[in-house]
Parts: C-alpha cells; structure tokens; sequence
C-alpha cells in the first residue's frame, strides 16, 4: 500500500464518508440538470464535454495540494483504464436516459444502482451484509420497479412515444449496473491510488473513449449549450473527487444509500426548471427505497454502538 495516499485513516469514519456522498450527490444533480437542459446532443459528445471540462477543477485540486506532478504516476494503469470504460459507458447510458425522460424518473429509476452495490459489495468485495440490509434491499428494487413499471408498461401502444420512454429507462437501468460495476472498480483502487490520481485517469480515459464517437456524428452546440456543457463538466470533476474520497471513510453499502437524496433535489429542479411533475408512482417507489435507506442506516448505527461498546468493555490482555 502507498504510504501517502491522502493521508488515509486505518479507521472508518461513516460520518465523514457519508457527508462526502451527500455533497457528490448535490453536485451530481447540478451537473445532470445541466445536461439536461443542454438538449439531445449525442451521448458521446456529452460525455467528451463533461470529462474534458472535468480535469479543470482537478488539475487545480492538485495544484493547490502540491501534486500536480505526481498526479499521473500509477502502478496500475490497466485497472484505471479498465475502470475508465467502464465508467464512460455508464455516463453515456445516463445522459440518454437523462434526455429522453422526465429529470425525476431518470434519478428515481437510477436509485438501482446503490442497491445493485449492496449486492456487489457482499458478492466481490466481501462486505458482511446481513440479513436485514438484505430484506432492506429487496425492499428497495421492489421501489424501484414500482417506479419503472408505468415507462416500461408503455412499449404496447403509440409506438413513438413508447419507444423513446422504454428505451430511457433501459438505458437508466443499464447505467445504474455499469455505474455499480465501475464502483467496484474504484473501491479497489483507493487502496494503493491517491484519490486525484483515480479522477484524473478517469476523466482522460472518457474524453480519449468519447472521441472516438467523433466520427458518427456531433452536433456544433449553441452558446447556451456550450455554457451548460462547461458548468456540467467542472460539477463533474468536484463530484468525482468528493465520491472517490467517500469510499475511503465508510463501506459502499454503508454510504449507498444516501444516494436517495437526490430524489428530493430532482423534484424540486425538475417543477421548478424543467416543469417535471413528479407521477404517484415514482412517488410512492422513491419514497420505499427513501424507507429502505433510512431503515440500513439506522441498523448500520446500532450495530456500530454495539461494537464500540464491545471494544469499551473488553477485558486488556497481557
């Protein structure tokens, strides 16, 4: 293991990883109303726009800590790469699915994705998940298919308009799996990589991945667009240093499902910006998988009082 790698604690601190997610979370949502309001542009060069404007705010987080130079030193560049894909097609997933459904279903439907890292937290990282932040999970897909059901009900009758919604919450579902997968990939990394190293591959990687879609055609965006994809790109670059730097403080299934809050921000810019009035059923699925979070968080809390007074109460030995 690196022996600087931001000075990483050998304890978790689920406090301080939780308030990191949340704080992603709230720039993540600026950046996807942002490209929402850019307009279908194709998937490719939005994700070129937000990962290039991406590394502004990184490269001046490394500056401004005095890593710039060390930044792009990595003894697995393979993994960065591999994660990078990943990563890139879970982006272009998203803004289709952003572009092509009302802003409140495509998050709401994305809320898959911290319980598929529950799930893949206990399957490939060994987390210990027990039995109620299992029936916690089912409990929140079961939100989550709620809220899908009505789009995905759509594919029989008025073909063009089915279509476009069916095909938006394939496209979310698809992005919420690869998202999933590319979280397990960075959990991996934190461990030997500092955490301006593991955005700043990433976002080269998406910027060279989303060139290569130059050749199947771009739109030239407008002035307005432009301005849209700059603010999404640096909300992109924060959020990715404060997401990375949350897996350092807590487990992913600890800190998942904090994912929700989002939920409550893509209402409140979806009437206000965009005129998105959010269906009973998106409703009544966010607020089972809110339920669902709320209910691992408070488990998650009574077992951490039991441990902490397990180690109060140990007998010293020796």
């Amino acid at each position: 293991m690196t022996a600087d790698i931001d000075a990483i604690a050998t304890e978790k601190s689920p406090l301080t990883g939780i308030g990191l997610k949340i704080a992603s979370v709230t720039v993540f949502m600026v950046m996807a109303s942002c490209i929402k309001a850019a307009g279908s542009l194709p998937p490719g060069e939005l994700v070129f726009f937000r990962s290039f404007f991406a590394m502004f705010p990184i490269l001046t987080f490394l500056a401004m800590r005095g890593q710039l130079r060390s930044a792009f030193s990595t003894s697995r560049p393979f993994s960065h790469i591999a994660r990078g894909l990943v990563g890139v097609s879970a982006m272009a997933s998203s803004f289709y699915g952003l572009t092509h459904l009302p802003l409140p279903d495509a998050i709401a439907i994305g809320y898959a994705k911290p319980m598929i890292v529950v799930v893949f937290g206990a399957l490939f990282l060994g987390e210990t998940i027990r039995i109620y932040r299992w029936t916690a999970v089912l409990i929140g897909l079961a939100g989550v298919l709620i809220i899908s059901w009505p789009k995905l009900t759509l594919i029989s009758g008025e073909a063009g308009f089915a279509n476009t919604q069916v095909l938006g919450v394939i496209a979310t579902l698809a992005a919420a799996t690869l998202a999933a997968c590319a979280m397990m990939l960075v959990r991996r990394l934190v461990f030997t990589e500092k955490t301006p190293t593991i955005v700043l591959w990433f976002s080269l990687t998406a910027t060279v991945a989303s060139l290569l879609t130059l050749p199947f055609g771009w739109d030239v965006p407008s002035n307005r667009q432009l301005t849209l994809l700059l603010v999404a790109g640096f909300c992109g670059g924060a959020g990715q240093i404060l997401l990375t730097q949350s897996y350092r403080y807590a487990e992913m299934s600890t800190i998942a499902p904090f994912e929700y809050v989002s939920m409550l921000l893509a209402i409140a810019i979806g009437i206000f910006a965009f005129g998105d009035i959010p269906t009973v059923e998106m409703l009544i699925g966010g607020l089972i998988v809110m339920a669902a979070g709320i209910f691992i968080i408070y488990r998650e809390q009574r077992l951490g009082l039991k441990r902490a007074g397990a180690r109060r109460y140990v007998t010293p030995q020796g």
